[in-house]
């Protein structure tokens, strides 16, 4: 396996269909920004591009079976080379990057793409598009009205019956993804909010409320991964890849059984996501204490306290004093989303994961402006997605 290093990275600002940030645009449009600004990025040209590894869903529109990939290569330049097309869920963008990686890492290919772009429907992301009455998704949301952020505010009641979270706790990290979203020139929402606008948003599902929970957008992300061998012709301080790791989850999880049961004690919700990251620690070589950052999936605000305990970064119950006390902004010792995270950002499904490789990318560089975390050295990244999906890639250096 040789090392990996990352060349250049790009991102369309996040928005709505028909705002004044996205527009209409189609999906390839998206990709096309954000692919056009990695090359520059990189220094790299489109015809020197090997393969690409592209995040694809049902979302996405063109050709309408998933192929981004294909329809990005059509627009930019049918150059013959091979399309990977991943398909995840919200796991999708950081499935692809690990794909690319692996070729890249295994000797296939020399400069990959990776790119993930979506056009979301309006309204909260249905997860099955067909009425199969074997499917448990399917049943969840028909039967028992047990969409996402219902299924979201189970877990926050957990939270709150085990470490007595209140509402305040959980509405102080929105407040603070909109302060490091502030002058993040691809954020879809870049204006500070206070504890009380969160607090007055109306309730979705009981104890989360509108503020708290990520909306759906349009946007798309783009990386040049590239060999070691073949970095230097275009960079002398790049970014490498420590690590990149893709899990599914376990037997004993309990999330995807949890319909003819009660939410079992002990920390066994997201399995796959664990999993990811501890590979990802073990492949890297380095532990939690070792990581400056972390950009993880905060579809909704219970997600930004209860991973960091789970994987080590901080322990069982104390986000929430650390969200009180300022640690988890990019000047803290435990700096989670600088970005601002979905929630600043909206979720464009199959982008996530390489917009997370993107803000990674900008960080280890130090180009992040105000949201910078100082003295930045090695960054975690973290998705999950529909089917039990998970992945993890640490960046360094």
């Amino acid at each position: 396996m040789q090392e990996v290093a990352v060349l250049g990275v790009g991102l369309h600002r996040f928005g709505k269909t028909g705002d004044d940030i996205v527009g209409n645009k189609s999906v390839t449009e998206l990709c096309r920004h954000a692919v056009d600004m990695a090359l520059k990025d990189a220094g790299v040209a489109w015809q020197q591009v090997g393969a690409i590894a592209a995040a694809s869903s049902r979302f996405s529109g063109g050709k309408g079976w998933g192929l981004n990939g294909n329809d990005v290569v059509e627009d930019i330049g049918s150059t013959g080379i091979p399309v990977y097309n991943m398909s995840a869920g919200c796991a999708a963008g950081g499935n692809a990057f690990n794909v690319g990686y692996s070729m890249v890492a295994g000797g296939l290919y020399d400069i990959v793409l990776v790119v993930g772009g979506e056009v979301m429907p309006k309204g909260m992301i249905q997860t099955s598009g067909n009425e199969e009455v074997t499917d448990p998704e399917f049943l969840r949301q028909r039967c028992i009205g047990f969409p996402g952020p219902s299924f979201w505010a189970t877990l926050a009641r957990r939270r709150m019956h085990d470490y007595g979270t209140t509402e305040e706790q959980f509405a102080q990290v929105t407040v603070k993804a909109r302060k490091c979203s502030v002058g993040n020139p691809h954020a879809r929402f870049q204006k500070e909010i206070t504890l009380q606008d969160v607090l007055a948003s109306p309730y979705v599902s009981n104890p989360l409320r509108l503020f708290e929970i990520c909306p759906v957008s349009n946007g798309a992300a783009a990386a040049i991964i590239c060999s070691k061998r073949r970095a230097s012709e275009f960079t002398k301080n790049p970014v490498w890849v420590a690590s990149s790791a893709v899990a599914t989850m376990t037997f004993e999880d309990s999330l995807p059984r949890g319909l003819a049961g009660p939410v079992p004690s002990g920390p066994s919700f997201h399995t796959e996501v664990k999993g990811a990251v501890s590979n990802a620690f073990e492949r890297a070589g380095i532990g939690p204490k070792d990581v400056s950052f972390t950009e993880l999936q905060d579809n909704t605000c219970y997600y930004e306290l209860a991973f960091p305990e789970e994987w080590g970064l901080c322990q069982p119950g104390e986000s929430e004093r650390l969200v009180a006390a300022g640690e988890t902004l990019p000047t803290g010792r435990m700096p989670i989303n600088p970005s601002g995270g979905f929630v600043s950002f909206g979720e464009a499904t199959t982008a996530m994961g390489v917009f997370q490789i993107a803000e990674l990318t900008w960080q280890l560089r130090g180009q992040s402006g105000a949201r910078q975390v100082p003295g930045a050295k090695v960054g975690l990244a973290q998705t999950n997605g529909l089917g039990g999906n998970a992945t993890a890639a640490i960046l360094k250096r």
